[in-house]
């Protein structure tokens, strides 16, 4: 079935979770807003920015169940476009602790076969984060597993914005109207590759903060109050099983709540 052994204790709340998942039904693609740490530093009596580095946990024992439940995409939205806008200090630290992470976090990455991508606009970012983000996704390349999509510099409005100047670019050079331009024109330019199955969101926040806007259309969301730094295993486990307990109707008639790749 899943590869736990060793890693999850018999009577456990995860053992308790993975009994009812349903191998066959896994999510193909899972999103998450990562939100919370400011939060969660404030409640610890410490400064805002001690939020981020405590996260780090929580996205190493997210992509290390993704990987071992067999989903095939993991999309964390790590920085937006809008982010820019918090104190420098702030964002001088993430800056930081993003190449911290890349060099740190690699033999995890390589250890269960995940190839790591950026999406949003890294061209704009400053030369030592591009190096520091090419090295990391060179070094992963040839991994066969899972799919980690970071999204870094990123806006969902942005990236359809992205998508259609490269179809008006397109359809220009190969002298085609734009006004035959369709959805499946525009999802061929997008970031993603496949649209979520689950979108999580941690913190108790009910919006989609600019992420993944296009993609998101037959998105099943899985809220929860806890912070990010305390997402644990068992929390994913919980919104995966809660994902399968969604009947998706795509518009139509009742299914039970396959990824959305098998119903292609």
């Amino acid at each position: 079935m899943f590869n736990f052994d060793g890693i999850v204790e018999r009577g456990s709340r995860d053992e308790f979770f993975l009994r009812q998942l349903d191998p066959h039904r896994i999510p193909a693609h899972v999103a998450i807003i990562m939100d919370g740490n400011g939060r969660w530093a404030n409640r610890q009596g410490k400064p805002r920015i001690a939020g981020h580095p405590a996260g780090i946990e929580a996205v190493r024992a997210t992509v290390e169940t993704c990987a071992r439940l067999g989903i095939e995409t993991l999309t964390l939205y790590t920085f937006s476009m809008e982010n820019w806008r918090r104190p420098q200090l702030e964002v001088d630290m993430l800056m930081r602790l993003l190449r911290q992470c890349l060099r740190r976090e690699l033999p995890l990455l390589n250890r269960n076969r995940v190839r790591l991508q950026f999406i949003g606009r890294t061209d704009t970012l400053t030369s030592s984060i591009r190096q520091s983000i090419d090295h990391a996704v060179g070094a992963t390349a040839g991994n066969t597993g899972m799919k980690l999509n970071v999204a870094f510099n990123y806006g969902g409005r942005a990236e359809i914005v992205d998508a259609f100047r490269a179809v008006a670019d397109e359809f220009t050079k190969a002298g085609r109207a734009l006004d035959t331009v369709n959805e499946a024109d525009i999802a061929r330019h997008l970031y993603t590759e496949s649209d979520p199955d689950l979108l999580i969101r941690t913190s108790g926040e009910m919006r989609l903060s600019n992420f993944l806007l296009w993609q998101m259309a037959y998105t099943e969301i899985f809220v929860t109050e806890t912070l990010w730094p305390d997402f644990s295993r068992t929390n994913l486990l919980e919104a995966v099983v809660a994902f399968q307990q969604r009947s998706r109707r795509f518009g139509g008639v009742e299914s039970v709540a396959a990824p959305a790749s098998a119903l292609a």
